[in-house]
């Protein structure tokens, strides 16, 4: 099979696997699908059954990385790998992390939990904190904190680090600024729900900048590529 073809396979179990997440799986050596010549990556039903176990073990059983691997590892020697039942769960604030019929949920995660959900290890956490992508609120990571690291972790399997990450850091300041200077007005009324309504507004220019920003990057991309 194609990295589309297990795409397809497994998307309807786990509605959140990427191209993406299979290449980061394969960078850290959870998977090993063969080559063509040309350098396709081609599926055995092993492979696929493989990544099935994998994210299985992360989503019902909340499993660091490292720890999967140690138990793929046992079994590719021919040893009696480590059950999983008796791991800990993911808490409920985690789980809807990743849930839309839930992404209001608060999620409060201790430096570890991050790691683990994120599937990166300290150093990169340390990375991503130095650079100003990833901070605590409150002593804990929210849910912000979790999508900016596993998106990190993600543009890690195309060799971006995180001080390539500087620049869309800034990028999304500047846009910060813009957005904030545009609701002040409203946001130093005193009107009853005035401060409720100008956050409103500061979404909806958000998201419209998110589009914009979207669509620029395509036709960047369009003009640059396209022969």
């Amino acid at each position: 099979m194609t990295i589309g073809e297990v795409l397809g396979l497994l998307s309807a179990e786990f509605p959140d696997i990427t191209v993406s997440k299979i290449r980061f799986l394969e960078a850290e050596g959870l998977i090993e699908p063969e080559r063509t010549p040309s350098g396709y990556r081609k599926f055995a039903p092993a492979d696929a059954e493989r990544l099935r176990f994998i994210l299985a073990a992360q989503r019902d059983h909340y499993l660091p990385l490292r720890v999967i691997k140690e138990h793929l590892d046992a079994a590719d020697r021919g040893l009696e790998p480590p059950p999983l039942a008796g791991r800990r769960r993911a808490p409920r604030s985690l789980v809807a992390a990743d849930s839309t019929a839930e992404e209001n949920a608060e999620v409060r995660l201790t430096r570890r939990q991050l790691m683990d959900a994120a599937g990166i290890d300290a150093d990169a956490l340390t990375d991503l904190e130095e650079f100003g992508l990833v901070r605590r609120n409150g002593g804990h990571y929210d849910r912000d904190a979790l999508t900016i690291a596993r998106a990190a972790a993600a543009l890690r399997s195309f060799g971006f680090e995180a001080r390539h990450l500087r620049a869309v850091k800034g990028a999304a300041d500047r846009e910060v600024g813009l957005i904030e200077a545009a609701v002040a007005p409203a946001m130093r009324q005193r009107s009853p729900g005035a401060r409720e309504r100008a956050a409103e507004t500061a979404r909806e220019i958000a998201a419209l900048s998110l589009k914009l920003h979207a669509a620029l990057v395509s036709t960047g991309l369009r003009e640059g590529l396209d022969p």
